[in-house]
């Protein structure tokens, strides 16, 4: 592989990402990562910063914002008295729902220029999977 087509591709998925983001109109690509990692279990700000690659500050103001408007909700941890776990909400869920629509359209209007979409979705979704490997390598270098 060579590096101008590594360089490429990372130019396309910038450009995806642009698209996903203006796709939706009631909910921020930035918000659209924490709620849709707090629906995917990610419960602590501290595990959903490791995840998502951001400092707790910006995860604290995103999560903050999303309390605001009803889309998470802080809850006190069954495990930890002094953790607060994140839930997401019935308003976060549909949210979320409906920032997905509106994403999966504009997905789907790409995926049809595509020769083999399919192949395309499994590649992506391998993509997620490797991206999760790195969050969990970044979150157990972190542990003492």
């Amino acid at each position: 592989m060579t590096q101008s087509a590594t360089v490429d591709a990372v130019r396309a998925l910038a450009r995806l990402s642009r698209l996903l983001e203006r796709a939706c109109d009631d909910l921020s690509l930035p918000h659209y990562r924490v709620l849709s990692a707090i629906d995917a279990g990610d419960e602590r700000a501290s595990r959903l910063a490791t995840r998502l690659a951001l400092g707790k500050p910006t995860i604290s103001a995103a999560v903050d914002a999303l309390c605001r408007r009803g889309l998470v909700r802080r809850a006190g941890s069954a495990d930890d008295q002094r953790a607060t776990d994140l839930r997401i909400t019935a308003a976060g869920r549909a949210a979320l729902a409906e920032a997905e629509a509106a994403m999966l359209a504009q997905f789907e209007i790409v995926l049809a220029h595509v020769p083999d979409a399919a192949v395309t979705v499994a590649e992506v979704t391998r993509l997620g999977a490797a991206l999760d490997v790195v969050a969990e390598e970044r979150f157990a270098s972190r542990r003492p």
